[in-house]
């Protein structure tokens, strides 16, 4: 049993840990106004990841409007019914939307509605008076964005153009066709507008809800992976800066707690459902499944393989400059990966685990490979290669540091 919990250490210290991120970003909330049938649904399904509509949970708020939320994803969906009803539902209904958007904004961020998406369906060809008013009430208290679902032809465009020329104080009118959609058994119009609508809400939802923003879509993965490559970059400049201490290789499980929280957080950037399988495989491509200290003593082997030379200066230490290089070869490798499972868990296609391991080996090695090219650089304050110059300064503040512990 022992060996058991040994093995997944450092898995359950990546899981811990991506959970605990995403428990630290401000959720978004985001209201859905529209009859029935006009596609909010289809459209939740297709912008939020894990079929948010149909796996997530529905829970009345009030007699026509419900909030769908799910454990891991930082979002929270009020979505309205009935709209279409008679006169005095329909008043029904708006006092209970703007009741629900006032009670947020006397709360914390965590239940203020940050946007709303108003659709209605295109293939309808008109706005009927309703809702033109509630659109420019609705304006007067949080951001809208009119969303035409269903936009096919002419028709689409045409409707478009008429509720841009209103001149309403909304943040914008988009065309979106949610889902593919199959016009004969040759024919089909592709799904298009979700990119848009998913950059034109990051510009609106407030800065400390953008993270949650960017876990819980699927439509623009290209955009979680810039943020990851973004914070990674940073972090590792951050804790393997030029005065970082070198680490002799038998100590180099000391790099692994900070690359756990590195690849936590990248996960938790990504957002997609990684599950205890799918990280063991990451892991263990780069023989991280035997706990901390196997895990550096393995990375710290094969990077001396991969990059000749790199473990013979000053005693075998492994230096900053190394130590950056394994870690940004981690973090980019992982991203690369990352966006993969992501596109395919958007399309409902998910890896086979041991490809994805042998992917991971491959794209860490190869990074590993590339990353040399940045030991062979000079110091621009002496003769000497990066590497041996800033072992040279530092070896003094590593034995120093070794005794305090």
């Amino acid at each position: 049993m022992k060996n058991l919990e040994k093995n997944f250490n450092i898995v359950e210290e990546v899981l811990n840990k991506t959970e605990n991120e995403i428990k630290k970003m401000k959720p978004v909330n985001i209201l859905l106004i529209g009859k029935t049938g006009v596609g909010k649904s289809t459209l939740i399904n297709n912008v939020f990841r894990e079929n948010l509509a149909k796996t997530g949970i529905g829970r009345p708020i009030t007699k026509h409007l419900r909030k769908i939320t799910k454990e891991g994803i930082p979002i929270a969906l009020y979505d309205t019914r009935g709209l279409e009803l008679n006169l005095e539902v329909q008043k029904e209904i708006q006092k209970e939307i703007f009741s629900t958007i006032s009670e947020g904004k006397k709360h914390s961020t965590n239940e203020e509605i940050h946007l709303v998406y108003y659709c209605i369906n295109a293939n309808s060809s008109r706005i009927e008076p309703l809702e033109l008013e509630l659109i420019k009430t609705l304006s007067a208290e949080v951001p809208v964005l009119v969303v035409l679902t269903q936009s096919i032809g002419k028709p689409a465009k045409e409707l478009k153009a008429f509720i841009e020329n209103l001149n309403l104080t909304i943040y914008g009118v988009i065309n979106v066709m949610a889902q593919e959609f199959p016009v004969s058994d040759e024919i089909s119009i592709p799904s298009f507008g979700l990119k848009e609508l998913i950059e034109r809400s990051f510009e609106i939802i407030p800065e400390e809800q953008k993270k949650a923003f960017n876990n819980a879509q699927q439509v623009d993965i290209e955009r979680k992976a810039k943020s990851a490559r973004s914070w990674a970059s940073t972090y590792i400049a951050t804790s393997f800066g030029i005065g970082f201490v070198p680490i002799p290789f038998s100590d180099a499980s000391i790099l692994v707690p900070m690359q756990v929280t590195l690849l936590a957080h990248i996960t938790a950037i990504f957002g997609i459902s990684m599950d205890k399988a799918t990280i063991t495989s990451l892991v263990a491509a780069i023989g991280g499944t035997g706990g901390a200290t196997y895990a550096g003593k393995y990375i710290a082997s094969n990077l001396a393989k991969l990059i000749p030379g790199v473990g013979t200066i000053v005693g075998g230490l492994i230096s900053g400059t190394t130590a950056s290089i394994l870690t940004t070869a981690l973090a980019m490798s992982y991203i690369e990966v990352m966006t993969v499972i992501a596109k395919g868990e958007k399309e409902g296609k998910y890896p086979d685990l041991n490809n994805i391991e042998q992917l991971m080996r491959e794209k860490f090695e190869n990074r590993l490979k590339k990353g040399k090219i940045a030991t062979d650089r000079k110091d621009p304050d002496s003769d000497l290669p990066v590497n041996e110059n800033q072992q040279q300064k530092t070896k003094k503040r590593w034995s120093l540091w070794k005794k305090k512990k």
